[in-house]
């Protein structure tokens, strides 16, 4: 391998690519970022992230200083690169099942400018076959590609600092595929573990659902908690005070975000729908905004009232609303109150108001996302806070 090995990232401004390239030409590679959103390049190409990440602030206008790191909107780039990673998002359709021809698409784009030597590594998230099957198609149009699959497994927001820090999963189509993706991710100085494509592409599938089921655990817990006028939160630390068989016990919460319920419906959709135990933790995390808001209903008189959300990204500290379930939240509370208002330090909407508008114009409040500008506050109105995150006020 080269001494400074070249990378074209396709998505490569994304959540996924642009974290991955700024660590890999901090390793010492050259990095191009292929990105479509023209919006997004330009941001990068003068040093501002366009979303939130822990350090790449500061990490980001030093990797373009090395002048190893450029963003383009080409994938005219691309046949110069010696990998080529794909960090686009995994399509799926209106039934959460796996957009097969959308995917396949995105793929012949890249497709028609690779070049025979090249390294093709997927990093999207993949239904169970796709690396083989690619292989596969790349061999019948008579090309000479190794192709790996290299899933992603960082939290979002953390990435700068987990990609050093979690084992990395190989995957290769070929012995020699396997070995050019791991010397690639050994630059990270990071723990390899290989496994054959299909195993590699359900460890992915496997962790996000794993994640969404045990919220649901925890939700479903809540639920019954309410039902028996009893503190889940209490509970919860009661159960998990010095007990490390329950280390793994989940808060409740709204279990939102850009993957982790799409990831379990599209392993459902793999296994022909013979998954019930995920559509059971889809009906619990995905009906949670509606239960919160019939506890509400029993206990507050919602109708000709104000209500607030608190935050509307779908995690604490973040400014990424992608599949929050907050935003259901607020659909439901639309049917039931006079006015609904939205506040976010992180997400710039203009239907949004300042923080202090929702506190001083609200009858109730909802807490939709744990960002720490919320962990003090005093609040002396109904709170619903599923969370348990908001400093409680002494009786």
């Amino acid at each position: 391998m080269a001494t400074e090995p070249s990378i074209a990232i396709v998505g490569g401004c994304g959540h996924v690519g642009l974290p991955l390239g700024i660590a890999f030409t901090r390793a010492g590679a050259r990095v191009t970022l292929v990105d479509t959103d023209a919006e997004r390049v330009a941001a990068v190409r003068t040093g501002r992230m366009p979303f939130l990440e822990r350090g790449a602030d500061r990490a980001l206008p030093e990797a373009l200083a090395t002048g190893r790191l450029t963003a383009v909107t080409s994938l005219d780039a691309m046949p110069d690169a010696e990998y080529v990673i794909v960090a686009i998002g995994t399509p799926v359709d209106e039934f959460l099942d796996p957009a097969v021809r959308t995917f396949d698409r995105e793929i012949d784009r890249v497709l028609e400018r690779v070049r025979d030597g090249q390294c093709l590594v997927l990093r999207s998230t993949v239904f169970p076959g796709v690396t083989e099957r690619l292989a596969q198609r790349i061999r019948e149009r008579g090309a000479d590609l190794d192709v790996a699959y290299c899933p992603e497994r960082i939290a979002q927001g953390y990435a700068l600092e987990e990609l050093h820090a979690l084992p990395q999963i190989i995957a290769g189509a070929t012995p020699r595929a396997t070995e050019r993706a791991e010397a690639l991710f050994r630059r990270l100085d990071v723990r390899i573990i290989t496994l054959p494509a299909v195993e590699a592409e359900l460890a992915k599938l496997f962790s996000n659902a794993y994640r969404y089921l045990t919220f649901a655990f925890s939700n479903q817990f809540y639920l019954i908690a309410q039902r028996y006028g009893a503190d889940f939160d209490r509970v919860h630390a009661a159960v998990t005070a010095d007990y490390p068989r329950l280390a793994g016990f989940s808060k409740a919460g709204l279990a939102g975000g850009p993957c982790l319920l799409k990831d379990t419906m599209q392993l459902g959709a793999f296994n022909h729908n013979a998954f019930p135990i995920g559509h059971a933790a889809m009906m619990i995390n995905e009906g949670l905004p509606a239960s919160l808001v019939e506890s509400a209903k029993a206990k507050h008189r919602l109708a000709g009232k104000t209500a607030a959300i608190l935050g509307m990204a779908f995690k604490g500290n973040s400014d990424d609303g992608r599949a929050s379930l907050a935003y259901k939240l607020r659909k439901i509370l639309t049917l039931e109150c006079r006015r609904v208002l939205c506040t976010d330090p992180y997400i710039q909407d203009p239907s949004f108001v300042p923080l202090d508008t929702a506190l001083r114009e609200a009858d109730i409040l909802f807490l939709g996302a744990c960002h720490e500008e919320y962990r003090d506050l005093a609040i002396d109105k109904p709170v619903i806070d599923v969370f348990g995150f908001l400093r409680k006020k002494q009786p």
